[in-house]
């Protein structure tokens, strides 16, 4: 059902509408109105994916044609725009410092990374977005990944070749990267068994339960590395 369809949204766009013609009120600033479209627009792509021709996309947006051009003249500049705001406006540069901290183990390094890229990451937005982007044009999966392969991964690989006891500063193989990416992928999966398949993840009573899971995540990988990589095959 789209959120034409969609009698909360009905309502919500009647409430708009009202607000911004009564006298009595503010007018929306054009920064304001920016906003609360890009916002919509999240909010849509998350819930129906970002298939679709921009005239049913106003329709679902609740405002017209003509409205949404002014602000983003194409469906890729809108994209562009959820994409910056979902994505790397998440993106946290403290990552990069925390895996480049000498004093801290590759163990410690990779707790501490993932436990806070899973709260900051893995929400209901990113995560539907990102789905429905593979499923499509690849427009916002292909950007994501390019970001985690320049500025996340190689730091990845090289704090598990010191877990490892190797230091070889060689370009990462499509072993380590394929072996890394089964940390990755298991850990973006509690996202999507929250967000995509709508189950809880075990023992949900516990607040602590998704920072266990990821440390038994990375400590399994880490074992598993060490037994993979040190004896020089990669």
């Amino acid at each position: 059902m789209s959120f034409s369809q969609d009698p909360a949204f009905i309502n919500n766009a009647v409430t708009d509408v009202a607000v911004i013609a009564s006298p009595t009120r503010r007018r929306m600033s054009t920064t304001d109105r920016k906003r609360q479209i890009l916002d919509r627009a999240i909010q849509y792509f998350a819930k129906h994916g970002i298939d679709g021709q921009l005239r049913n996309l106003t329709k679902g947006l609740g405002v017209t044609h003509t409205l949404l051009y002014h602000y983003f003249p194409t469906k890729d500049a809108l994209i562009k725009a959820v994409y910056e705001n979902v994505f790397e406006s998440r993106w946290k540069p403290e990552w990069e410092d925390l895996l480049d901290d000498k004093d801290l183990s590759p163990e410690e390094k990779l707790n501490a990374f993932y436990v806070d890229y899973s709260n900051t990451v893995l929400t209901y937005d990113f995560v539907r977005i990102l789905i429905f982007s593979g499923l499509s044009d690849h427009s916002i999966s292909d950007r994501f990944f390019q970001l985690l392969r320049d500025r996340l991964l190689p730091r990845l690989i090289r704090e598990t070749r010191k877990y490892c006891g190797r230091s070889s500063r060689s370009k990462p193989s499509q072993r380590e990267l394929e072996f890394l990416m089964g940390l990755h992928g298991g850990i973006f999966y509690i996202g999507m068994r929250r967000w995509i398949y709508g189950q809880a993840i075990y023992d949900s009573g516990n607040p602590n339960t998704e920072q266990e899971i990821i440390q038994d995540r990375i400590r399994s990988y880490l074992i598993s590395a060490n037994t993979l990589f040190t004896t020089g095959k990669q």
